[in-house]
């Protein structure tokens, strides 16, 4: 199942970190999977982007720390130039800061190298589902850190309530799906998601994704992370 493999069945990946033996190791990893396949490899940011755009990958596993194109930058531009492609990314920042820099951007999931192998598998086939992945640790500093929900026992009941299309749009954001692919998955116009995501995000006082996946946690309409 190597670079050339087109079929749909399987999950396609494009491994993006600037050391060798690394991507060496991570190929021969996700390889031996019966359901993955890799399209390719990228040294750098501007190869990755290049990468995504010529093979469309399901999943981009991406290092934030990239030479000559950062990896935040991708996360801001993969859709660009391959609209359906999700990032995950696979990093050693054990960073808060860095993990909300990159769900802000658009990315899908966050995993830290250190991670046993089985979390990565996780991590990649959760993804490709169009599910959002963070390990529990992760995910419990974004929900008990949302500034404006920590305050207070009680914090959910006093959420305003949101209609089940609010919901689901909501939810879907979340997941970083873009409002086209709400759209239509939930059989509305792109202008109708549009509409519900500023009425949510205003009847929230949400800011931006980071602060929409922190409600989403906190109140528990996302799962944490897929084991």
């Amino acid at each position: 199942m190597g670079e050339g493999q087109q079929d749909r069945g399987l999950i396609r990946v494009l491994i993006a970190d600037d050391h060798t033996l690394l991507r060496t190791g991570l190929r021969m990893l996700l390889e031996a999977e019966p359901d993955i396949c890799v399209v390719g490899e990228a040294e750098n940011g501007a190869a990755a982007l290049e990468g995504a755009r010529q093979s469309t990958p399901d999943v981009l596993l991406l290092d934030i720390t990239m030479p000559e194109v950062g990896g935040l930058e991708v996360v801001r531009r993969i859709r660009e130039v391959s609209p359906t492609t999700r990032v995950l990314i696979l990093t050693m920042h054990d960073d808060e800061g860095y993990l909300r820099e990159a769900l802000a951007a658009g990315g899908s999931g966050y995993v830290l190298k250190r991670a046993a192998d089985v979390e990565l598998l996780s991590a990649i086939r959760a993804v490709y589902r169009g599910g959002t992945y963070l390990h529990h640790a992760h995910a419990r500093a974004l929900a008990g850190s949302a500034p404006d929900l920590r305050q207070g026992a009680s914090a959910a009941a006093a959420a305003p309530r949101l209609s089940r299309r609010e919901t689901e749009v909501l939810q879907l954001i979340a997941l970083g799906h873009t409002n086209r692919q709400v759209a239509e998955r939930l059989y509305l116009s792109v202008k109708t998601v549009e509409t519900y995501r500023a009425r949510v995000m205003a009847k929230l006082g949400l800011r931006n994704r980071v602060e929409l996946v922190n409600y989403v946690l906190q109140h528990g309409l996302l799962e944490e992370s897929e084991e």
